[in-house]
Parts: structure tokens; sequence; C-alpha cells
């Protein structure tokens, strides 16, 4: 790539980004003040971040960017489109299938873009000498405060970045820098009086508009809670087994959305929606295969098959109860659990009241026999 002379280092960072495959780049400071970390700290205190201890652990080191590492001066901030070619909320509509959310449909963001941000990073020491640190995800950058005060986006209302280009569909990668870079404008907030991602929440999980209760939202239910879902929330997780874009798919920036161009990025189409009966009787073998390179991986057998067995007695599929019965016997105690609880779903209550008194006067453990004994129904 040829460049003039008279390029300033803040255009030849943005021409290199886009060259490399980024959708968008905007840059901010680093070592200004910032109010993101003391949100931070009140959404911790009020114990919204449930059983994510790994934020209050970092917390301090989430304040601010200077926190985890004083060196830095600028950020970098990149933008990888990974918009959906169909609406991600057709699939609620078929009961015997699954809803995987849309970022995890293809192959693993994180290792894609962290390839990226480590190509631009090894450009900028070798054209400007300047340090640098790449960031995506999973270190203790509060990255979406800092894209918003980039200019990538803003935080809507449902606190994720929001982009007038791409919509709700964008990764962020990040990288930090020692160079004195001129910002660009941050962005400005145009949710305007829409609520349309407060309102479809099937779990409430917004408290007040900018706000997030993790602990009832169905993206962490589904991946962080490691044990069985609270069983007020099952019925609103509908089949849903791997997050939900809910809040994202109804934003209406979304009209100017576009497909993502990264072929890596785009829907394998067994994950489009996949049965749910295939789902249900997937070992640990298979279900590393059918999610290799997928963020799904992460979650681990166990708790996929649980929010399977979730969707499955949310199904109203009388076919599904052998599929769920199947799972009775599973090694696992939490997709046993939610074996029981799909039954109580799916069986007459008298069916299920039967078989709740053969299952009790058993050895059970402690987790099974909670649900056989809770009498749902």
């Amino acid at each position: 790539m040829t460049t003039s002379i008279s390029e300033s280092p803040e255009d030849r960072i943005r021409a290199q980004a886009l060259a490399l495959g980024f959708d968008d780049c905007r840059l901010a400071r680093a070592d200004q003040p910032w109010i993101a970390g003391a949100r931070l700290a009140e959404f911790v205190a009020e114990g919204r971040h449930g059983e994510m201890a790994w934020l209050e652990t970092t917390l301090d080191r989430r304040s601010h960017p200077q926190a985890m590492w004083d060196g830095a001066r600028s950020a970098v901030m990149l933008g990888v489109n990974y918009g959906p070619e169909h609406d991600p909320r057709a699939v609620l509509e078929h009961p015997d299938r699954g809803a995987i959310s849309v970022y995890a449909q293809g192959s693993d963001y994180h290792d894609l873009i962290k390839k990226l941000l480590k190509q631009l990073a090894t450009w900028m020491v070798q054209t400007f000498g300047a340090e640098v640190k790449v960031f995506v995800d999973t270190a203790p950058l509060l990255e979406k405060p800092l894209a918003e005060a980039s200019g990538l986006g803003w935080q809507g209302k449902h606190t994720n970045l929001v982009s007038r280009q791409f919509g709700s569909w964008l990764f962020i990668g990040s990288v930090l820098t020692t160079l004195e870079l001129k910002p660009d404008p941050p962005g400005e907030d145009a949710c305007g009086s829409c609520r349309a991602c407060q309102d479809v929440c099937p779990t409430n999980a917004f408290p007040a508009p900018y706000q997030l209760d993790a602990r009832r939202c169905i993206s962490y239910l589904t991946i962080e809670l490691s044990g069985p879902i609270p069983v007020e929330f099952r019925q609103a997780l509908g089949n849903r087994i791997y997050g939900c874009d809910d809040c994202l798919a109804v934003c209406p920036w979304n009209k100017f959305a576009q497909g993502a161009r990264e072929a890596k990025l785009q829907a394998r189409e067994a994950l489009k929606a996949p049965r749910l009966a295939e789902l249900a009787a997937l070992d640990d073998t298979a279900f590393r295969a059918l999610f290799t390179q997928s963020a799904v991986k992460r979650l681990g057998r166990d708790r996929f098959v649980r929010n399977v067995l979730y969707a499955i007695g949310n199904s109203g599929e009388p076919g599904m109860v052998e599929v769920a019965r199947a799972r009775l016997s599973d090694e696992a105690a939490v997709v046993r659990g939610a074996a029981v609880w799909a039954l109580s779903q799916l069986l007459p209550p008298e069916a299920f009241a039967a078989e709740r008194a053969l299952a009790l006067s058993s050895e059970v453990d402690e987790v099974v026999r909670a649900e056989w004994g809770s009498g749902v129904t």
C-alpha cells in the first residue's frame, strides 16, 4: 500500500486497519477521565453481575484503561461487522429448533479478530516505533465505553454498542498504544424516545434504560450460569439455547445493517436452526465436533444440553417426551435436572406425578430430587 508523506498517523492507521479487513476504525484517548469505571462498580455493588466473579476480582483494573496499562495514551478502536443475512428472531417461531445467538453461528470471533489486531499492532510498531497492546473481549478492558468515546458507535438503552453504519452487529477490538493520537468525535446517543429493546426482552432484564441486570438476561442465564437456570425464567427462554439476540435484532438502526463480508463470521448452515432432538443426544465428543472453532464450544456439553432440554420443555411437542426421558440417566446432574423439568412441561399432570413418585422412591441426587420434588407442572 502506497502512502503520501502528508498523511497523518491517524489517517495511516485507519487506512491500514481497513486494508487488513476491519470494517471501521476510530480513535480515542486512553488517558482522559471517564465515568465507565464508576458505573461498573455500581453494577457489581448491586450484585447485577451474578456469577461473573471475574468482574468483581478485576474491578480495579477495569476502572480505567490506564489502570490496566499506565503507558496507554490512545486507543485504536476497531469494528468487524457480523450482520446476519436472515432475521435472527425467525427461528423463535419453530419450537422444535434451537436458537443460537448470531455471533456464535460462525467461527469464533476471538480468533479472527485477535489475528487482525496483531497484524495491525505489528505494523504500528514497525511504522511508528510505538508500544502497543491488543485486546478483544477477554481482558479487563471496558471496550464498549472506549468504542463510544472513539465514535465507533454509542451504548444504547440495552447497553450494547449501536453503529449508525452497522446497527447492532459489530465485534469490537482495540489496540492501546503509547502514541499520542488525535481522537475522533465521540459517538452521539441516537436512541431518542425508542424503547424497543427494553420492551422486547423476554425476562425484563433492563431495570431502566442503559441499565442491565445480568441475572435476568438470557445470554447470562444460558452461557454464564453454571447450575440449573431459575424456574422463573425457564419458560421465557423459549427455544433460545445459546444467548439471545432479541434486544439487538429489534433496534431500528439495523435498517442500515449489512451482512458480514468475512466468510468465517457468516452462519454455518448446521447452526442456523438445529433440531433440538439431535442436540439433546450429543455426547461430549459429538458436541466438540459440531462446535469446533465456535464460541459455543467454550460453554461445554453439559450446560449446552441443559439449555436444549429447557427448550424441549417449552416446545409443546409430545414427541419430545422420549427425547427428554432419555436424558434422565445422563452423567451430568444439571442435565438430568433439566430433563425432569422438560417432562413436567410435556407430560399431562397425572403422568408426570406418576413418574415423580417412582423416581423419588429410588436413589436420586439432590439436584434431581429438587426438580422432581418441586411439583412444577
